[in-house]
């Protein structure tokens, strides 16, 4: 899988062949969008690649700098159900609100974690103080058995951070080298921030049993010999024990991993499910405007944003 896969059967495969004794490593290339205001890259979910583990979704956020009259990122008053929203703030300010009442402003280093359960809207706007924006955005699937859990929020301020190699490590959900992340999980998983400080070789070990994937958010840097490009998702597959990386100098890495979710997993805008049926029941649900998604003081419900219909009928 040295190359970028064109066919989506490929999606669904957990494990990268071995040519000539070396496993190989499935190229994934981002989408680019707007979200909120921001230029971000995407790369879960596509046609290449669903999920890694139970992470179903990934956006790179910036960087960016705001300019002008520009009012940083903004997004409105939107729902979820079914996932775990996962934000690790790399630069800038943002401010979390949701209809449970937290109001919460996460910084860098630190992580924003909503489990949305059976139903949660919620907003983000960057603070009008801090004109930068740098974060990685994701989604944890919740497994079948915990999607109708009560919804929460977490905010975690402090997480195992350590340097090994001229590299600083910060451990941002699971458990790596007999450390351990206090972020509430649902199924085992991994999350892992790699900033270089120098040119630098570093070596880490994997569980077989997780599927992983590498996503480089600065700098150019290579795994086993070979290049992996700045939004490129990297996925590794099953199987590994170790991982080789090399770094230069300012690089910055994003590793994800975890037990294959062995469920079918739906995405359709804000809302993960297990079933059409009960997507299509959230939105209408959200569109009529019921309490099951609570409200977000201090917004109208013309601020409220709304999804494109349904591609499918139940």
């Amino acid at each position: 899988m040295s190359d970028q896969i064109k066919d989506a059967e490929a999606s669904s495969s957990l494990d990268c062949p071995v040519v000539d004794g070396r496993r190989q490593v499935q190229h994934v290339a981002a989408r680019v969008a707007e979200v909120g205001g921001i230029p971000i890259h995407r790369v879960l979910p596509t046609r290449h690649r669903r999920l890694v583990g139970a992470w179903c979704f990934l956006d790179h956020a910036g960087p960016v700098v705001f300019k002008g009259d520009s009012r940083g990122l903004q997004v409105g008053p939107h729902p979820h159900i079914g996932l775990q929203t996962f934000t690790w703030m790399i630069a800038g300010e943002v401010l979390h609100r949701d209809s449970l009442g937290s109001e919460q402003v996460i910084r860098p280093g630190q992580v924003n974690l909503m489990t949305a359960g059976r139903g949660i809207s919620h907003t983000e706007q960057s603070l009008p103080d801090d004109p930068q924006l740098h974060a990685a955005q994701l989604w944890i699937a919740l497994p079948h058995a915990h999607r109708h859990t009560a919804p929460r929020f977490d905010h975690y301020p402090e997480l195992p951070v350590w340097r090994e190699e001229g590299v600083t490590l910060t451990l941002l959900v699971g458990e790596l080298k007999g450390r351990e992340a206090p972020t509430l999980t649902f199924s085992p998983l991994v999350g892992l921030d790699l900033a270089a400080e120098r040119d630098t070789a570093l070596s880490l070990p994997l569980r077989p049993e997780f599927e992983y994937a590498l996503l480089p958010l600065e700098g150019e840097p290579t795994l086993e010999g070979e290049a992996l490009a700045v939004d490129e998702l990297a996925y590794l597959g099953r199987g590994r024990d170790a991982l080789e990386l090399e770094l230069p100098a300012g690089a910055r890495v994003l590793l994800i991993g975890g037990e294959p979710l062995g469920e079918e997993v739906l995405i359709w805008w804000n809302f993960v499910g297990h079933s059409k049926a009960e997507i299509a029941e959230a939105q209408r649900e959200w569109e009529a405007g019921g309490e099951r998604f609570g409200r977000v003081a201090g917004f109208t419900d013309d601020e409220r944003l709304m999804p494109p219909p349904l591609p499918w009928t139940v």
